[in-house]
């Protein structure tokens, strides 16, 4: 179950980090004004919506092949006449089996959640705040529970390849949260017009983390 969830927890870290992390950088560090910064985090948070939309259409395409490829093997009823199921929902209410190509949304998952934890808090590099500010413990508090995370992920990933689906489902899953990944912060979010990669703009390959102390 918290796997299943595990969008709404990345998402509902991600959210306050992402707005505090880039505020704070647009002001110290470009110097933006009240409304630039506020523009700014706006552009940066619509990254949480692409991966929503991405979460949301991957998960759907994997539903779908899996009611595309499957079969139900029904519950033994000797009295009645077998039917034809069209999707797994029907076949579990007739307490069926269904088998069919179920590509693994949990590895898809939880290697796109944890990449993209990765990439967003590259932004720390750089970033300034005071030793004794209560904005610096929020963001500390924040950079703890997103680690805390992703080392469950990393976890439930290893939990999910030993245990759950067999290898064709898993790497398929894997390879698509990879492509995923890639085709945002590697390719589309260094377009202008897009999300944008965490400030000051630069791929995560080529920084070395010094978060200010």
């Amino acid at each position: 179950y918290f796997v299943k969830v595990a969008w709404a927890w990345t998402f509902w870290l991600l959210l306050p980090f992402i707005a505090v992390t880039t505020y704070q950088f647009a002001e110290s560090k470009f110097l933006y004004g009240p409304m630039k910064s506020i523009l700014t985090v706006l552009r940066r948070l619509s990254a949480l919506l692409v991966g929503t939309a991405v979460w949301y259409i991957c998960t759907g395409l994997f539903m779908y092949v899996e009611n595309l490829t499957g079969m139900c093997s029904p519950a033994d009823k000797l009295s009645e006449p077998h039917r034809l199921y069209a999707t797994k929902q029907e076949c579990h209410q007739d307490n069926g089996i269904w088998n069919g190509f179920d590509i693994s949304g949990h590895c898809f998952l939880l290697s796109y959640c944890a990449l993209m934890i990765v990439e967003e808090m590259a932004v720390l590099e750089g970033l300034s705040v005071d030793q004794n500010s209560k904005l610096r413990v929020v963001i500390n508090g924040l950079f703890v529970s997103l680690c805390f995370l992703t080392m469950i992920w990393v976890f439930m990933f290893l939990c999910t390849a030993v245990y759950f689906h067999d290898f064709s489902q898993k790497l398929l899953g894997v390879l698509i949260g990879l492509s995923a990944w890639y085709g945002t912060y590697r390719f589309w979010y260094l377009k202008a017009f897009s999300p944008g990669l965490p400030l000051p703009n630069v791929p995560l390959s080529s920084k070395k983390y010094s978060y200010s102390r």
